[in-house]
């Protein structure tokens, strides 16, 4: 299925439009009562009136779109201004970044273009932590250090200290593991006492609970003996005032009076009508009897009216076979007669035509034509 865009919507509304108005034009045109002689000056004007329009709404679109070329190339104007001087500033930004973080002496490579890089080189060792001894320059080898001596009796000493820090420590680990053990079995036989005593009072409470819903039931059971003889007893009683009721109420007994209803004496409660009275039975009889009868009398007359329509209908037919057979002899006799013409004409074409061949081999064409026109004539 296709989709109606907004350009056939308006086309088909033009359309619907045009054929309006030529509508229109038909009916004051064809009109005999309002019909002048002469032009449509009518339709003129509004034909008129419709190119104004169409001219002013052309001018006003054109108006339209010319102010939309003008804003829009005024915001173009300042867009470029705007980019012009985003430019500028970002030229300006960019140099002043390299000036002041993109110098010759900031980049990685320098040291090996620099003009003073024998001024500002440094000796080969100023002591043993500096940076620039590594192993591969070979300044320094294993026991050759500036401080041999004080580093040793420092690692020495520091040794010292690591083994008496140590015994320390593993004495202080051993005294922590035997009071962790001491206190882990305390803790474990208070947990046993705890535990037994729990149980000793999980017991008895589960004794006295067993008890207390023992007795709980027993009662509840005997409530629920007495309740279910209660209502016994009381369905037994209900059950025969039940029944007394309906023995001497309306419904068993058929009281006529019962159905009455209070919207009025023709109206009855349908959950308490017996049925009809033997008067009611014969009046619906009756009212069927006339039924019967009145149907009987419409029947007869539509045979009737069937019966006419049946006469009237052969009738008909035997008129129009009739008028068909009476035309069909009108037409025999037309076309014997038309036969007998054109029979007539075919004997004379013959005769011409044999007249015409004898005297184009017997006389020149001049006498021909002369002859012929007398003939003719």
């Amino acid at each position: 299925m296709a989709l109606a865009q907004p350009r056939d919507l308006e086309q088909s509304l033009a359309l619907g439009r045009r054929r309006h108005d030529e509508l229109c034009r038909q009916k004051r045109i064809f009109d005999a009562r309002s019909r002048t002689i002469g032009g449509d000056t009518e339709a003129w004007d509004l034909q008129v009136r419709d190119q104004k329009i169409k001219e002013a709404t052309e001018k006003a679109r054109h108006e339209t779109f010319a102010a939309e070329m003008r804003h829009n190339d005024k915001i173009t104007c300042i867009l470029e201004g705007r980019e012009r001087r985003d430019k500028k500033s970002l030229c300006k930004a960019i140099s002043e970044f390299q000036q002041h973080f993109q110098r010759p002496e900031m980049r990685r490579e320098f040291d090996l273009s620099d003009p003073l890089a024998l001024r500002k080189d440094l000796p080969a060792r100023q002591s043993d932590n500096d940076i620039r001894n590594t192993v591969s320059g070979m300044q320094r080898f294993m026991g050759e250090d500036l401080k041999f001596r004080e580093r040793k009796k420092f690692q020495e000493e520091q040794n010292r200290e690591w083994s008496l820090q140590q015994q320390r420590e593993w004495e202080d680990a051993r005294a922590q593991h035997r009071s962790a053990e001491g206190l882990c079995l305390k803790t474990r036989l208070q947990f046993d006492e705890t535990a037994k005593h729990l149980q000793n009072l999980e017991s008895a409470t589960r004794k006295a609970v067993c008890t207390a819903v023992k007795e709980f039931n027993k009662s509840q059971a005997t409530e629920s003996l007495e309740r279910k003889i209660r209502e016994k007893k009381q369905e037994q009683e209900d059950n025969l005032a039940e029944i007394s009721n309906l023995l001497r109420g309306d419904l068993l007994s058929e009281n006529p009076q019962q159905a009455a209803s209070s919207f009025g004496p023709h109206r009855v409660v349908p959950d308490r009508w017996k049925g009809m009275t033997q008067e009611q039975l014969e009046q619906i009889r009756l009212v069927q009897k006339q039924q019967v009868q009145e149907k009987l009398r419409l029947q007869e007359e539509e045979r009737q009216r069937d019966m006419d329509w049946d006469r009237r209908r052969v009738q008909m037919a035997r008129a129009a076979l009739l008028s068909e057979r009476q035309q069909q002899r009108q037409r025999r006799d037309l076309r014997r007669a038309l036969d007998c013409s054109n029979l007539s004409l075919a004997k004379e074409q013959r005769v011409q035509k044999k007249y015409m061949e004898e005297v184009c081999t017997n006389q020149p064409t001049k006498d021909y034509f002369t002859q012929f026109n007398t003939r003719s004539r």
